[in-house]
């Protein structure tokens, strides 16, 4: 059966990549539209930087000459370099156009060669050579759609001749989304790890851990050491259970009081209660012979025969140096009950304690067999 914390862990996993993927894609969606304005804004700063250089580089007026575009006197018709340029300034396709055909331009058709003579898309023709505005939107290119910007090109009279093009690459776009997601996917993913190691502390510290200390105290009460009330500092519904426990607690120590004072009475039940227990191979002979020495008798109020030989048997099968915390994950006990045994054994000088000094933190009492 998988156990709470498991169920736990995975829920709260669970959660938290659902929230950050979510979160991611309204992300994704929110800067499409953020982006695209930020393309249609780069098209328009594009088309003004690149006319403020064609005017420093090429003075003069539009004009058509021969039937080839001219700037003043400089020929712009298969005037590659300028294009060029200027597409390495920007990071942009660009094109001159007379009339509704391309004379010069960085964009390529399918075969890859310039596209040298293709046509302006009719509704960028309208809007730019008819109308005479500005176009800034998507358009398509030699078969492949951009963030565009066209501008009509005007004669000294006037007239519309031409048409300047800068084109942003759906790529583009991409690129930015993509490394925009990965950032804010980092980000996520260092404060979903964070809110989880948070989350899952606080669950052990509240949840987990009292129900271990109760659980400890659940096995103290079935060897019949029931002299300590648990004690944990948790939620209402742990406190509540707490309560129920020590509750139960009480009511069984003076059940046991009430039995102690009839075996006092007539010690020979006590003899009896040694022997069954020898019969059904509760305390093994090397135990016995340590009880012996002790005296079965000789426990104080609180100590539980069984108990007290499942410790001893723990102590003679490692026989070293060991701290109640060793002794109490061997027998699982809590630690304040094994103590109790441990320093009774102590006293009676089957075992002698020694402090055990670290370099950092508190010495650990050590109880070595003698």
């Amino acid at each position: 059966m998988r156990s709470l914390k498991n169920q736990i862990l995975i829920m709260l996993l669970g959660s938290l990549v659902l929230l950050a993927v979510s979160f991611l894609g309204v992300l994704g969606w929110y800067m499409k539209d953020r982006v695209v304005a930020a393309a249609n804004i780069k098209a328009q700063t594009d088309l003004a930087t690149c006319a403020e250089i064609i005017d420093k580089t090429y003075p003069g007026s539009w004009s058509v000459q021969e039937g080839n575009l001219y700037k003043g006197s400089n020929k712009i018709s298969l005037n590659n370099d300028l294009v060029d340029h200027l597409s390495q300034l920007t990071g942009d396709t660009v094109t001159v156009f007379l009339g509704e055909k391309r004379v010069a331009t960085t964009a390529r058709g399918s075969n890859g060669e310039r596209a040298i003579g293709t046509m302006v898309s009719a509704n960028v023709a309208q809007t730019v050579l008819k109308d005479g505005q500005t176009y800034i939107g998507e358009a398509d290119v030699v078969g492949q759609w951009y963030h565009t910007g066209y501008v009509p090109l005007r004669s000294e009279m006037g007239d519309i001749i031409g048409i300047f093009y800068v084109g942003i690459s759906h790529t583009y776009e991409q690129e930015i989304i993509t490394r925009s997601l990965i950032t804010f996917a980092a980000i996520g993913l260092a404060l979903t790890i964070l809110v989880a190691l948070l989350a899952w502390f606080f669950i052990q510290r509240v949840i987990f851990y009292p129900l271990h200390n109760i659980t400890l105290g659940t096995r103290d009460m079935a060897t019949g050491h029931l002299t300590e009330k648990i004690k944990v500092h948790s939620a209402k519904e742990i406190g509540e259970l707490e309560d129920a426990f020590n509750q139960m607690v009480e009511q069984i120590q003076s059940l046991t009081g009430k039995i102690n004072q009839t075996t006092a009475s007539n010690p020979e039940n006590t003899l009896t209660e040694l022997n069954d227990t020898l019969a059904t191979g509760d305390l093994s002979l090397s135990t016995l012979s340590i009880a012996e020495n002790i005296g079965v008798e000789g426990l104080p109020k609180g100590l539980n025969q069984a108990t007290f030989g499942q410790i001893v048997q723990f102590l003679q099968a490692n026989k070293r140096p060991l701290s109640a915390e060793e002794v109490a994950e061997g027998v699982k006990l809590t630690r304040v009950t094994v103590r109790h045994y441990l320093e009774f054994l102590e006293q009676r000088g089957v075992l002698k304690s020694e402090q055990k000094y670290g370099t950092v933190g508190r010495p650990v009492k050590l109880f070595i067999p003698l």
